[in-house]
């Protein structure tokens, strides 16, 4: 990959909040400060609000989860390390694969009898006829490192339909100053929202703080120099290498707490802020969370994603087998999935969640990560107690209006129905 110039700086869930609850079909819920995760989508994530406008515009209409074989149209090298991949949409699903700038897509592939699900956020603007993600390859990742080394065009893929909340929710784009903090991967989703906040209005302002470790590594580093060249006063970019060093000693090394409050003090201005899209891992995504709760910004301007690699994921342990003895205590579950009702006993002693349940009666029902993260098995919790052990897909509201993620959710009544269909 040829190596450009950095340049120097240019001149950025409702919060989705990580909580531990307990949700009632009164929906009484009780937060705590969240924790790193077990198991992070190694493309990002959250559920699936599709009826939504980016800067007044309607874009997209919500999905049901599903997936569909997709062909692989072009697999282009960003770095040493990560791929853009380009599928073809076909126009019979078309509509399936409409999408904000945010959202994300799971891949789903078998590899020697064991089905892996991978979520990969949308790198691109919304466009009819195809989608695109950014894949980097994690030491010891089985996806990443196929995806990275054997994936090419004519191959075909199951691709479920976009889902996600990473989105803006600013009802016009006219004058909005929008700032992104990213790291590594993080910048698949920013790419899209970069795009479309400069294309569709005249006087936004897209403001990107992305740290890398050098220049090597940074993704798509030609097509944000030329998203700069095209909007030279409307983007400001400021690459932050750990690892090289750069002129300026506020873009050099590690972001800390310290660094982060000098460059919203000295290049972004917190007060002139909009709206704010953190994207990356969970340590920096907490540290950019803090640093900006402390300097007076209101959680509702902060939209946040976690990435991480799948080489240190624990797989979830849905679809495991449950057997019901005879006598043994059990709690009846229900669900509704497409205007059908399904219910299935399972035994107290297991413990296994709502999705785990639910998948040994319908192999449909949604799910990508298992791991709290990116709210594809999201649903409302209609009659019941359940305790939710991890989130970080749902925002306060959803919470307030009773929605639960089925993976996380573990029974605390006899009896609890969930409908995956609001």
């Amino acid at each position: 990959m040829a190596a450009r110039n950095l340049g120097g700086s240019g001149g950025r869930v409702a919060t989705p909040e990580a909580t531990r609850i307990e949700a009632t079909s009164g929906f009484d819920t009780a937060a705590s400060r969240p924790t790193q995760p077990p198991g992070v989508r190694d493309g990002a994530v959250a559920s699936a609000f599709l009826q939504s406008t980016v800067g007044g515009e309607h874009v997209a209409k919500r999905h049901r989860a599903r997936f569909h074989p997709l062909e692989v149209a072009e697999v282009r090298r960003l770095t040493d390390d990560a791929v853009e991949v380009t599928f073809d949409v076909p126009d019979e699903l078309a509509d399936d694969y409409t999408y904000l700038p945010g959202q994300y897509v799971a891949l789903r592939k078998d590899f020697d009898g064991h089905e892996l699900r991978r979520s990969y956020s949308i790198c691109r603007p919304p466009e009819r006829g195809s989608i695109s993600v950014a894949i980097k390859r994690d030491l010891g990742g089985q996806f990443s490192t196929w995806a990275n080394s054997e994936l090419k065009a004519g191959d075909t893929l199951d691709v479920m339909s976009p889902q996600g909340t990473f989105t803006s929710t600013l009802d016009a784009l006219d004058g909005k100053h929008i700032v992104g903090i990213a790291a590594g991967s993080g910048i698949t989703p920013l790419m899209a929202l970069a795009h479309t906040v400069l294309a569709r209005s005249e006087t936004s302002e897209f403001e990107l703080v992305y740290t890398n470790r050098s220049t090597l590594d940074v993704m798509f580093l030609e097509e944000l120099a030329e998203l700069k060249d095209r909007y030279p006063a409307r983007l400001a970019l400021h690459h932050v290498l750990s690892r090289e060093q750069r002129t300026a000693p506020l873009l050099s090394g590690r972001i800390d707490a310290e660094k982060l409050r000098t460059m919203l003090d000295v290049l972004i201005r917190p007060e002139t802020v909009d709206e704010w899209f953190l994207c990356g891992p969970f340590e920096l995504v907490q540290l950019a969370r803090d640093t900006l709760e402390a300097a007076g910004v209101a959680t509702k301007h902060v939209r946040y994603e976690l990435f991480t690699t799948d080489a240190d994921r624990v797989e979830p342990r849905h679809g495991r087998p449950v057997v019901v003895e005879r006598g043994e205590a059990t709690v009846a579950i229900e669900f509704t999935l497409d205007g059908q009702s399904s219910t299935v006993e399972s035994p107290v002693s297991a413990n296994e969640s709502i999705l785990n349940a639910a998948l040994r009666v319908r192999p449909d029902v949604p799910f990508a990560c298992a791991g709290g993260v990116c709210g594809t098995c999201r649903a409302r919790l209609v009659e019941g107690s359940v305790n939710m052990t991890e989130n970080y897909a749902l925002e306060p509201d959803e919470l307030e209006r009773g929605y639960v993620l089925t993976c996380q959710s573990h029974p605390k009544s006899e009896r609890v129905v969930v409908d995956y269909d609001v």
